[in-house]
């Protein structure tokens, strides 16, 4: 894999991540239109008994859900969408011959 190749797999790494974790985010149940019933969302939910406190994992994934990442949460899954791409890049690659020393 080239550099180019591997350049461009983190600049996809760096794009897609975001996108990636509100997919997660809302395939789990935590929807625009608020926590879909039956799904894993509602499990999470009613294993806090009916009250869910502000800052709370179920409360930020929600959060996500409804509105998307926030400038931070986008820019930290940005940057580490960007280095596991690199760090694949960096496992795929040919090793380099003995002449190329």
């Amino acid at each position: 894999m080239g550099f180019f190749a591997a350049a461009a797999g983190v600049v996809a790494g760096c794009a897609l991540a975001p996108v990636a974790v509100v997919g997660v985010v809302t395939a789990l149940g935590f929807t625009s239109a608020g926590i879909a019933a039956g799904s894993a969302a509602a499990g999470i939910m009613s294993s806090y008994g009916g009250a869910v406190a502000t800052g709370s994992a179920c409360a930020i994934l929600q959060s996500v859900g409804a509105a998307g990442l926030g400038t931070t949460a986008t820019a930290i899954t940005s940057t580490v969408g960007g280095a596991a791409a690199a760090f694949i890049a960096g496992m795929i690659q040919k090793p380099p011959s003995p002449e190329e020393f």
